[in-house]
């Protein structure tokens, strides 16, 4: 049997922005999962870059992390299976793993977030009957990363007639069931600024024009190799005493919480 250890750091992001590219709220709730498939009773050791863990590690010569960026971890909650004795004496999180597949860990962090997209969005309602609405959406994350399953829900009023579009990427359509431009982008590179522009015709109302309260622009994606809190794994140690030798693999993935810009 080929002794392995699978970890998946999984985020979810979650932002409320202001349609003036103010920040108005936004945190990352993340959780590591793990799944080993090892013999005997080995002993693990996981070093991250948060700054409880580089304090200590520190003092023993550690290596710091390429960017030598360190973060600070809220409301973390760890499995039974960890040694918290020592992880309050040396900070790394030290812990005999059960079989199969758990989470290790979760937390949360508020303060540093990257956040993997920016949103630009312009609507002009052009007397009773037009619109025009544009949108830039901003991937920040580094050129050679991909978004996948990118979805931008745009809205438009009830009374929403006809709607024509342009898009420098992926494909839009208007879905009347949920009063929303619909725009998906399927594989969506690093450091690009793609958009979408389109007219509205409304229906004409008899009577006094109701002033439209618009609803925010809600993002859906999936950006792998990514964390939006920056937290990165430094090592990841097994010892067990006929000392095999471990392949350990390690992902990370952000995902859209609820991702809304107001517009």
């Amino acid at each position: 049997m080929k002794n392995e250890v699978f970890l998946d750091i999984v985020e979810s992001v979650n932002l409320l922005m202001s349609s003036k590219g103010s920040v108005l709220r936004c945190d990352v709730t993340g959780k590591i999962l793990m799944k080993c498939f090892l013999s005997g009773m080995p002993d693990l050791k996981l070093g991250l870059n948060d700054k409880i863990g580089l304090e200590k590690e520190s003092q023993v010569k550690a290596r710091p992390t390429k960017s030598g960026k360190t973060i600070e971890l809220d409301d973390v909650t760890f499995h039974q299976c960890v040694n918290l004795t020592r992880f309050n004496s040396e900070k790394t999180v030290s812990f005999v793993p059960p079989d199969g597949e758990f989470e290790l860990m979760k937390y949360r962090i508020t303060e540093g977030v990257n956040l993997p997209f920016r949103v630009l969005p312009t609507i002009k309602e052009l007397g009773r009957t037009r619109m025009e609405v544009n949108v830039k959406v901003k991937s920040v994350f580094g050129a050679k990363m991909f978004a996948l399953g990118v979805v931008v829900k745009v809205p438009v009023p009830k009374q929403t007639a006809k709607t024509s579009f342009q898009v420098t990427s992926g494909r839009a359509k208007y879905n009347a069931s949920i009063d929303c431009i619909v725009w998906k982008i399927r594989k969506f590179p690093g450091q690009t600024e793609p958009t979408m522009s389109a007219e509205v015709e409304l229906i004409s109302t008899m009577g006094e024009k109701k002033s439209w309260t618009r609803p925010p622009i809600q993002m859906e994606f999936q950006v792998p190799m990514f964390t939006a809190s920056g937290l990165r794994v430094r090592f990841l140690k097994v010892w067990e005493k006929s000392g095999y030798n471990t392949v350990e693999w390690v992902r990370y993935i952000t995902k859209a919480g609820s991702y809304e810009v107001r517009c």
